[in-house]
């Protein structure tokens, strides 16, 4: 029936990814009043999943996992945006945004997550 679990690795690779960016965008948040700090942000799921590793893996024994399949590793990089007197770049109302973003995000991941599970204790006959 079930050849390959991909969605389910999927759902887990959107939760890991909207934790990342959440715990970017709260630290922000935390440094909005220090002076000369630059905001940080971490592209969509969307954007690193469609894109392929830059960096892959070594494999120097046999029994080591392949490095197939979705690579969602958050890549920080630092915003464009125009810097306060102080030079911090946080805009507050931007990250509050953001985090109302990634909590869909993240809703969206475990919501994929339980149907999948559901689906699957369906066909084994369970409930």
């Amino acid at each position: 029936m079930f050849k390959s679990l991909d969605v389910l690795q999927t759902a887990m690779d959107m939760a890991r990814h909207a934790g990342s960016r959440q715990a970017v965008t709260a630290a922000n948040l935390a440094n909005a009043d220090t002076p000369g700090y630059r905001a940080r942000s971490v592209a969509p799921f969307s954007e690193i999943y469609t894109t392929p590793p830059t960096e892959t893996l070594r494999r120097t024994r046999p029994g080591h996992m392949e490095t197939a399949g979705s690579s969602a590793a958050a890549r920080v990089d630092f915003t464009d945006s125009e810097p306060s007197p102080n030079g911090n770049s946080v805009s507050v109302e931007q990250e509050m945004l953001k985090a109302v973003e990634i909590q869909r995000e993240h809703n969206r991941a475990l919501t994929i997550y339980k149907h999948s599970l559901e689906v699957l204790r369906l066909s084994l006959g369970r409930r």
